[in-house]
């Protein structure tokens, strides 16, 4: 496990107006993560897990506080900024798979890069052999209507990971699955993780798979109320 933080959280509040009153989804959130974590966020419905991964990712801006990402801090950047910060150390797969439709699942993985400026021919052999590592070597001229629910986050597995982020937030990436296909999803993200050290946030309502991970931060109410190391055998063997 790396020894320096690949993100850092300072008093992270996020509040939406509601009629005349303010509604705090998240209250003075702190914590950090070193590099090559993996770590869960767990809580009931409403205590602002996701929206604290899109405030950790940099796809929402806070009310109040600072999230910084590989050292850069993303208060001061504008939305061309926080996207190309994305886009150099972040992966993200979102519970609805978020693939395009008019996109087959080779061009869905290929975009990252081509967003980047790279050429589709210089890109396309990286985006198979990403396919064929998630298993859908036989699934590349496939648009995402024509793929099962495990396929298409399977897609979106190869797409967060294309372009290496040092860091992955995935948000329920199982749960839109059952539970056969989830399991073959969570070792999928696992195995990936450990293969290229990238470091996982993963926002999950299954106890059991936030049990596999190294550390679980609990929400409620918008605050963390528990911040702890698992000490299960699979958490002990991802360390």
């Amino acid at each position: 496990m790396g020894s320096k933080p690949i993100l850092e959280v300072t008093n992270l509040t996020q509040q939406f107006n509601n009629g005349d009153h303010k509604l705090t989804v998240l209250d003075h959130v702190d914590f950090s993560v070193q590099e090559e974590t993996i770590c869960s966020v767990v809580g009931p419905s409403g205590s602002g897990k996701t929206t604290l991964l899109g405030l950790c990712a940099g796809l929402d801006r806070p009310t109040l506080g600072e999230v910084s990402l590989n050292g850069v801090p993303l208060g001061p950047l504008n939305e061309d900024e926080r996207a190309e910060v994305r886009n150099k150390h972040v992966g993200f797969v979102f519970q609805t798979f978020q693939l395009v439709p008019t996109l087959t699942a080779l061009e869905n993985v290929m975009v990252p890069l081509e967003l980047r400026g790279r050429r589709s021919s210089e890109v396309q052999h990286e985006a198979e052999e990403l396919l064929k590592k998630v298993g859908l070597a036989d699934r590349f001229q496939h648009y995402p209507t024509q793929l099962s629910g495990g396929e298409q986050q399977r897609v979106a597995i190869a797409r967060a990971f294309i372009n290496e982020p040092k860091i992955l937030f995935a948000d329920e990436p199982t749960g839109n699955l059952d539970e056969e296909t989830g399991s073959k999803i969570e070792d999928l993200l696992f195995d990936l993780n450990r293969s290229l050290g990238t470091t996982l946030i993963l926002v999950t309502h299954d106890l059991s798979l936030a049990q596999q991970c190294q550390r679980i931060i609990r929400l409620k109410n918008g605050k963390i109320f528990k911040d702890e190391w698992v000490t299960t055998p699979e958490a002990e063997q991802l360390k």
